[in-house]
């Protein structure tokens, strides 16, 4: 039975994972050339840069520490796709003057540290809370931006908000 719901999910994460690629490649000329960015668009750029930043390395934390195939392969999907959304973000800010502080922040560097030091028994359960309390952050930015925020991130917040909720809804039945 385990083995199916493995299989089941691997297979949805695959697909979405897919999709959200297709879709983030065909709006890359959507963003507007050369805008300003409003001080709600740099507060966003600096909170989701920090947290997809580190959703990056925790998934590949959880892909090296994991013990069961559900988070170990939830780990390289959160890397994969958070480092397609950073590069996006990477250029819309880029277009629109926001800059991007390099590395993690001192509190993400504690949360992984955290992450690659905690018992070997305690991994999972700790990375899947630590992955539903981000992600659900992060569904709030991304609401308050598309409602706030200008143009030119309107695109990106549309399609990356679909992929925080997918994760969420994939972290919901684990």
């Amino acid at each position: 039975m385990q083995g199916a719901f493995v299989a089941s999910v691997n297979k949805r994460l695959t697909v979405f994972a897919v999709v959200c690629g297709f879709a983030l490649a065909a709006n890359l000329s959507l963003v507007a050339q050369s805008s300003q960015a409003t001080q709600v668009d740099r507060a966003f750029v600096a909170k989701v840069s920090q947290g997809g930043a580190y959703e990056v390395e925790a998934g590949k934390v959880a892909a090296m520490r994991g013990t069961t195939p559900v988070i170990k392969n939830f780990g390289v999907l959160e890397s994969h796709d958070h480092e397609g959304v950073g590069s996006e973000l990477k250029r819309v800010a880029a277009a629109t003057g926001v800059p991007i502080a390099p590395g993690l922040n001192a509190e993400f560097s504690a949360r992984l540290a955290k992450l690659k030091t905690v018992p070997a028994d305690q991994f999972e359960q700790l990375y899947v809370a630590d992955m539903k309390q981000i992600h659900n952050k992060d569904e709030g930015l991304f609401v308050q931006e598309a409602e706030q925020g200008s143009a030119a991130y309107n695109s990106f917040t549309r399609h990356t908000a679909l992929l925080v909720k997918a994760h969420l809804g994939w972290l919901n039945t684990l």
